[in-house]
């Protein structure tokens, strides 16, 4: 049995964005500026928290605590991706 691992893209860090805070941003905009502060795209923590949660209901599993702590996409998404590459 293999394991199939997957990666949250900007594409759906973005719709989860829209979908657990209400807020609108462009994929290709989220990656160009990936080193921007969430909260310049309009994302407070606790936003940042229901994108997490989702996450974690998604893969059946839990993310690291630091993940609602992340200031930007790049690391969250690092940290996100790594996570669900190694199981950790």
């Amino acid at each position: 049995m293999t394991t199939q691992v997957t990666q949250v893209t900007y594409t759906e860090l973005a719709t989860l964005m829209k979908q657990a805070a209400g807020v609108t941003v462009d994929p290709h905009d989220l990656e160009n500026r990936a080193d921007t502060p969430f909260a310049e795209f309009g994302l407070d923590s606790l936003g940042l928290l229901g994108i997490v949660g989702e996450l974690e209901n998604r893969h059946g599993r839990a993310l690291p605590t630091d993940a609602e702590r992340c200031k930007s996409p790049r690391v969250f998404l690092d940290l996100v991706n790594v996570s669900l590459a190694t199981g950790a």
